[in-house]
C-alpha cells in the first residue's frame, strides 16, 4: 500500500495475471486516455498521424528498480539520423538521470503485432484495443525475448512492466523521437518552445495517450482535464505512462485444526491455526466459525509472511450430551480455505459411587497408582500486530510534484500468558464425632475443597477453572466419580450427597478400607484459553486407623 500527499490523484494501468498457459489474454487491463485536436504545424514543426510508438521497460516490483534496458517498439521505420534521448524510462529521469541528446544510432523494433493506436488527434484512442495488445500472451512472450528475460520469470508477479508512449515527429526541421517526459523536460531545457510550437502533441495528446488510474510505481492517477494542454510538471510527475502489473499468484491461505472434547453447559475456547501469504490491513484475513446455527466471525486476523496466527472464538456449549461438527472458513487475498472440526460433548455428572452400606466387603482390594491426568498449568500465545513503516519519496521538481509514501507493513508480536493456580483441601467430616486432626475411621464421611483461578494477561481470551472430578481409591481411581459444584467463584465442594443424614457435601469412605493413607485425586479442568485447556492433576489424602465399627459398644443391661 502507499500513502500520498498533494494535489494530484491517482491511476494505474492493471494487469491482473491469470494462468499463462491460457491463450490470448494474460489479464486484463484498465487504461484511459485523452488529447484531440492537433492543430496546425508548419513545414518546420509537424506531426503526422500513426508516427508512434510505446517504449517498454521492465521494473522490480518491490524497489522500483528497473531491470532491463528500455525497448522502444513502433511500427514505423525512423529516419537514421533521428535525433533522440537515448533509452531513458520516466522512473529513472524521475530519480535523477539528465536529459542528453543524440542523433543517429537510434535502437527500435517493429513489434510481429502491429501496435494498436496510441496517440489519437481525434481525443481517444480505441482502449480496447490497446488493452487487449498489453494484456497479450504472445506480445508479452515477445518483450519477454526482446528484452531477454524469461517470460515466465517476468510475469512471476515480482516485476511490472512501465509502457511510455512515444512520438515521432518534426521540430525545427529536424526529425526527433520522445516520450512525453523528455518532451517535457526537453522544453525545459529551450525555454517553452516546444510548447509553442507543437502544443497540441507534446503537452495533449503525447502525455495523455496514457495515463494512470489507480497509484503504482510511486505514480499518482490523474483526475484533471484531458482535453487542454497541461504544465511539463504535470506530465513528469504523472502522464504519459502506463504499467502492466502481473498479479502475484496468492499463497492460499490455510487452516490448521484439531478436534475437542467439551463439558456440557461450559464455556469454552475453539482455536484454529490460519497461516499462507501475508496478512495486513490491505489485505486481511478474516475465519468464520459455524456452531450450532450461529456463525462467529473473528476479523483482521494479521500475521507476516512465512509466519500464521492463532484464531479463536469462546462459546458456551450445549447441556446434553452429543457429537457437533464446526465448520471453518477462513477467507484471505484471492483464496477461501474450508475445514472441520470434530466435537464430542460428555456430562460428567454421571457415574456416581453407590450408597455404602455396613457389610460392605471388598478382601481382595489393593491400592492403585493415582492416575496421571493431563497437567497443564501455564499457557502462551501471541497475535501479531501491523503497523506501517512510513517511507515518503518526493516525486517531482520546482514547479511542482508530490510525496508518496513508499512504506511497508512491519509486525510486532504481542506475547500472552495464562497461569492456572490451584489448591485441594481433604478433611474429615464435621460430623465425625471420632476424628482425630487428619485421622479417622473407615465408614465415615470426608469433605473436600478444591480452589482454582487463572491469572492472565488477556483475559478476554481465557476462561475461569469450571469443571472438577474427584475419584476415589476403593474404585481404583476409576468406575465412579463424584462431579464436584461451585459453590462460589474458583471453589468446588462436594455436591449435597443424598445418603447423608444432614445432606452434608460428604464422601463415606468404605467401611472396608485398610488403614493408611486415604488418597482422593481431583482433576480440575475447564480453564480455555487460545492454545488449549488449563487442568490440574490434583490429590488430597487423610489417614484412616480403624472403622466405624471399633466406635460401637455394647451396653450392659440393667442390674
Amino acid at each position: 500500500m502507499k500513502r500520498f500527499l498533494g494535489s494530484i490523484l491517482l491511476f494505474i494501468f492493471l494487469i491482473c495475471l491469470f494462468c499463462p498457459t491460457i491463450a490470448y489474454a494474460v489479464g486484463e487491463g484498465n487504461i484511459d486516455t485523452g488529447g484531440g485536436g492537433m492543430g496546425s504545424g508548419t513545414n518546420s514543426n509537424y506531426w503526422n498521424p500513426g508516427d508512434e510508438g510505446v517504449r517498454v521497460t521492465v521494473v522490480r516490483a518491490s524497489d522500483h528498480t528497473v531491470v532491463t534496458t528500455p525497448l522502444d517498439l513502433t511500427d514505423i521505420t525512423p529516419s537514421s539520423n533521428i535525433y533522440h534521448f537515448g533509452k531513458i524510462s520516466k522512473l529513472q529521469y524521475n530519480n535523477g538521470i539528465l536529459l542528453q541528446a543524440y542523433q543517429g544510432g537510434y535502437m527500435y523494433r517493429n513489434p510481429v503485432q502491429a501496435l494498436p493506436q496510441i496517440i489519437s488527434s481525434s481525443g481517444r484512442s480505441d482502449i480496447d484495443r490497446i488493452k487487449s495488445y498489453f494484456t497479450d500472451e504472445q506480445v508479452l512472450r515477445s518483450v519477454a525475448e526482446l528484452v531477454g528475460m524469461d517470460y515466465n520469470v517476468l510475469i512471476n508477479g515480482d516485476y511490472k512492466l512501465l509502457i511510455e508512449p512515444l512520438a515521432y515527429f518534426t521540430f525545427q526541421g529536424a526529425k526527433i523521437v520522445t516520450t512525453a517526459t523528455e518532451a517535457a523536460l526537453y522544453d525545459q531545457q529551450v525555454n517553452g518552445l516546444l510548447r509553442s510550437w507543437m502544443q497540441s502533441l507534446t503537452h495533449k495528446n503525447l502525455p495523455f495517450a496514457m495515463f494512470l488510474e489507480t497509484s503504482d510505481l510511486g505514480y499518482p492517477a490523474w483526475s484533471g482535464s484531458t482535453t487542454s494542454a497541461t504544465s511539463n510538471a504535470n506530465i513528469i510527475s504523472s502522464l504519459g505512462l502506463g504499467i502492466v502489473r502481473f498479479k502475484e499468484e496468492t499463497e492460499p491461505v490455510e487452516v490448521d485444526t484439531i478436534d475437542y472434547e467439551y463439558r456440557v453447559n461450559t464455556e469454552v475456547i475453539t482455536a484454529v491455526t490460519v497461516n499462507g501469504g501475508q496478512s495486513d490491513p490491505d489485505d486481511p484475513v478474516s475465519v468464520k466459525f459455524q456452531i450450532g446455527g450461529t456463525t462467529y466471525t473473528v476479523s483482521n486476523v494479521y500475521y507476516p509472511s512465512g509466519d500464521s496466527q492463532l484464531a479463536w472464538v469462546k462459546w458456551t456449549t450445549p447441556d446434553t450430551e452429543q457429537d457437533m461438527v464446526i465448520t471453518v472458513t477462513v477467507i484471505g487475498p484471492g483464496s477461501t480455505s474450508n475445514s472441520t472440526i470434530n466435537v464430542r460433548i460428555v456430562d460428567l455428572d454421571q457415574n456416581k459411587p453407590p450408597n455404602p452400606v455396613a457389610d460392605d466387603r471388598n478382601d481382595g482390594f489393593s491400592y492403585s497408582p493415582v492416575p496421571n491426568r493431563a497437567d497443564q498449568s501455564s499457557a502462551n500465545w501471541g497475535v501479531w500486530r501491523p503497523w506501517w513503516q512510513e517511507n515518503w519519496v518526493w516525486y517531482g521538481d520546482d514547479e511542482g510534484g508530490y510525496w508518496v509514501d513508499e512504506g511497508w507493513w512491519e509486525f510486532d508480536y504481542d506475547s500472552y500468558t495464562a497461569k492456572l493456580i490451584s489448591f485441594v483441601s481433604i478433611v474429615c467430616d464435621s460430623k465425625n464425632p471420632t476424628a482425630s486432626g487428619d485421622t479417622m475411621k473407615s465408614g465415615y464421611g470426608i469433605n473436600q475443597s478444591v480452589t482454582g483461578r487463572v491469572t492472565t494477561t488477556q483475559s478476554t481470551a481465557v476462561t475461569k477453572p469450571q469443571t472438577a472430578v474427584s475419584y476415589f481409591p476403593e474404585f481404583g481411581y476409576d468406575t465412579y466419580w463424584r462431579m464436584l459444584e461451585q459453590t462460589s467463584s474458583g471453589k468446588f465442594e462436594f455436591q449435597k450427597n443424598p445418603y447423608s443424614t444432614y445432606k452434608n457435601r460428604t464422601h463415606f469412605t468404605p467401611i472396608w478400607m485398610p488403614d493408611g493413607a486415604y488418597t482422593v485425586n481431583t482433576w480440575l479442568i475447564d480453564a480455555w484459553t487460545p492454545t488449549g485447556m488449563l487442568s490440574a492433576n490434583l490429590t488430597g489424602s487423610l489417614m484412616i486407623s480403624g472403622s466405624l465399627w471399633d466406635d460401637w459398644h455394647i451396653a450392659p443391661a440393667n442390674p
